[in-house]
């Protein structure tokens, strides 16, 4: 069996403020990737870590390996 190999891959990422002053971050391409930062930077450094193993995690399932497809964030006001 051909083995894949590594390439970039770009992933769009949310990060949101917690409840103790860092910072939560998902990945909308990568279903149940959640990881936490204790400020931007290191929540980056994290998140990058967590992406490199969910692909590593899928690559030795040998699953297919998740691209991003166009996404968007939008801010939307509610009167509620």
């Amino acid at each position: 069996m051909k083995a894949r190999s590594k390439q970039h891959r770009n992933y769009s990422i949310i990060c949101a403020q917690n409840e103790h002053g860092g910072y939560t971050v998902t990945v909308p391409a990568l279903p149940g990737l959640v990881t936490e930062g204790k400020n931007l930077e290191d929540a980056k450094r994290m998140v990058k870590d967590a992406i490199r193993c969910y692909v590593e995690g899928l690559r030795k399932a040998n699953q297919k390996i998740l691209i991003e497809r166009e996404t968007a964030q939008l801010r939307v006001s509610v009167l509620a």
